[in-house]
């Protein structure tokens, strides 16, 4: 006798079904794009999302996680933000949805909405694996964003922030953007929640870094309380360039920011660095794959983490060095301080080496606030809350003032401060 099992669908992954076959109608793209969506569903549907038995998702048991999703667009009113660093370009994404009038000077800006709609975008609509449940998602849904190009030896004078701000509801976005030789950028992808009903996120930026370029690209996610975002870069970095990517994640239920890395280009160095700020009874996991495939690459990954109350998080870290990448320098850590008896992280950081003349090393602490510290700063004074806050805030400053522009520093460290301020 042979018995077969099934997995049972839960509510969550029914109403995403019940949401794709009733937007279905009206979702942007040509008849390549709708195969392509059509078969990424039917992999979640077969696939269902990933639990603990996905070596990827082990530590966010995301099947049991999400436990509702918005069955709509959202009806939410949004309007454009003040950008971060004042003076910078400004692309809104509001509720989901491109500005057709917007444009940057010196930049090829079209809405991916064309590009759904003229069947461009179906080559790329993919997902990374059995395993990238933010792909299906996001590919199955995606409405809008923007396909950026930075011509040749492009040079901003001010950051180009990309903005993506919601009032609940399903938002699905997409954000592929290229560089080319010489460009020297800085980027902001901020996600932004005002206040409305809870929300499903999905963004993917995917992004190819030509020769000699140098950008910086920072991911500000500040979702609302009881919203659930799921966030994917791709990167492909070419020879002689360097990225500066910054993550920070100051909000969101629960959150899943994952980020694929290739380093196909010689010379080319990747400068990571995350700040995660965690509080409530909310869950966040941070997921880097990084591949250094060609020889004489570089590579610094540093990530500070402070939890408070019952917030879990996770961060893991995959650096895959070729066989012929011989003389990769690849260096990783994390640091968390843990604020609370009731607060969790778990860090799994990892190196597969097949190359033999290379320097790679991972390392990561936990740890509470030194009541040594604390005595000092009340010794002079300082309320214990207040020595608290400064304590957790210079160990998270050290990695912003690492940017070198003042203006985007300030404007950073406010984002931090602000969210202590509420937590400490």
């Amino acid at each position: 006798m042979n018995i077969q099992t099934t997995s049972r669908l839960t509510a969550a992954e029914t109403a995403l079904i019940e949401a794709y076959n009733n937007q279905l109608g009206d979702l942007p793209g040509d008849g390549d794009v709708l195969a392509v969506r059509d078969r990424l569903l039917d992999d979640l549907k077969t696939a269902g999302l990933p639990t603990r038995r996905f070596e990827a998702w082990h530590y966010t048991d995301f099947k049991n996680l999400l436990r509702s999703v918005p069955t709509d667009l959202g009806a939410g009113s949004v309007e454009t933000l003040s950008p971060t660093v004042p003076g910078s370009a400004v692309l809104p994404v509001l509720q989901g949805s491109a500005n057709d009038k917007t444009s940057v000077d010196g930049l090829v800006v079209r809405r991916y909405a064309d590009s759904l709609a003229d069947g461009t975008a179906a080559a790329r609509l993919t997902a990374l694996g059995r395993d990238d449940a933010i792909g299906r998602i996001n590919g199955s849904f995606v409405r809008d964003g923007y396909v950026i190009e930075f011509p040749d030896g492009t040079e901003l004078d001010a950051p180009l922030e990309i903005q993506f701000v919601h009032a609940g509801g399903q938002i699905h976005s997409r954000l592929p953007v290229s560089f080319g030789a010489d460009v020297k950028a800085t980027v902001i992808e901020r996600h932004q929640a005002v206040p409305g009903a809870a929300a499903l996120v999905s963004s993917v930026s995917d992004i190819k870094i030509g020769k000699g370029a140098e950008v910086t690209w920072i991911i500000l996610q500040e979702q609302g309380t009881e919203d659930t975002h799921l966030g994917q870069i791709r990167v492909d970095l070419g020879a002689d360039a360097k990225l500066k990517l910054f993550v920070i994640n100051a909000g969101g239920k629960l959150v899943r920011q994952e980020l694929h890395v290739k380093v196909t280009g010689e010379g080319s160095d990747l400068v990571l660095r995350g700040v995660n700020l965690l509080g409530g009874d909310t869950h966040t996991d941070v997921t880097l794959v990084l591949g250094h495939d060609v020889p004489h690459t570089g590579s610094t990954e540093i990530v500070r983490n402070v939890v408070f109350d019952r917030a879990r998080g996770i961060f893991q870290g995959m650096i895959r060095v070729a066989p012929d990448a011989q003389k990769t320098d690849a260096r990783m850590a994390c640091n968390t301080l843990l604020m609370s008896d009731d607060a969790e992280f778990s860090v799994k950081p990892e190196l597969e080496i097949f190359a033999d003349d290379v320097q790679c090393g991972h390392g990561a602490t936990v740890a509470d606030i030194d009541e040594n510290h604390l005595y000092y700063m009340m010794a002079r004074g300082i309320p214990r809350n207040k020595a608290r806050a400064m304590l957790v805030n210079a160990f998270v400053a050290e990695i912003i003032e690492e940017l070198e522009d003042e203006a985007l520093v300030e404007a950073l460290e406010g984002v931090i401060s602000a969210w202590l301020e509420n937590h400490a």
